[in-house]
């Protein structure tokens, strides 16, 4: 158990669980994108740690990039996607993977395709290292998905409870 600011949280998934399947997601990357050059989004602040280590185990020819949006406030989803800081790539019939974090509602991926959709890229495939089915209202559901969770809190890996804990190299459930 460990507290984050005023909550408890208590692992859900350890740190070599999450290396394996980041692992095995770059697998299947490589081998369906083999050949092509590949542009990776990664979406900022959350998946930086996933997006660090899915990156050192691409091996195709392929470029890296970030935007920030946001959508949470607490451990709750204000409803609405602020963009941050946008795109700069230029994605006009290039191959682009998104990196995300964590897929709850969709808001947030629903917004970042309909930004890229005005550049014309040849293929848009969205990898999200966790996916809440059970929240999920948008149009954009991940080609790729590390883990299927239920509609619970997570904070860890990247994740963060008001700014904190991203630092974490696991990734823990609120307990209520």
């Amino acid at each position: 158990m460990i507290q984050v600011l005023d909550k408890t949280f208590e692992v859900f998934i350890g740190r070599e669980e999450i290396q394996k399947r980041v692992d095995s997601l770059a697998e299947q990357i490589n081998a369906d994108f083999n050949g092509e050059e590949v542009i990776f989004i990664a979406v900022l602040n959350g998946s930086f740690m996933f997006a660090s280590d899915i990156m050192k185990c691409i091996s195709l020819e392929s470029e890296i990039s970030f935007i920030k949006m946001s959508s949470y406030q607490g451990t709750e989803s204000s409803g609405r996607v602020d963009e941050l800081i946008g795109l700069n790539n230029n994605l006009k019939g290039k191959t682009v993977v998104i990196l995300e974090d964590i897929i709850d509602t969709g808001i947030t991926i629903d917004k970042i395709i309909s930004l890229m959709d005005d550049q014309h890229p040849k293929m848009v495939k969205i990898c999200s290292l966790l996916y809440k089915p059970d929240a999920f209202k948008g149009q954009h559901k991940p080609d790729y998905i590390g883990f299927s969770i239920p509609n619970a809190f997570v904070v860890g890996y990247g994740l963060d409870y008001n700014e904190k804990g991203r630092n974490l190299d696991a990734i823990y459930q609120i307990k209520i």
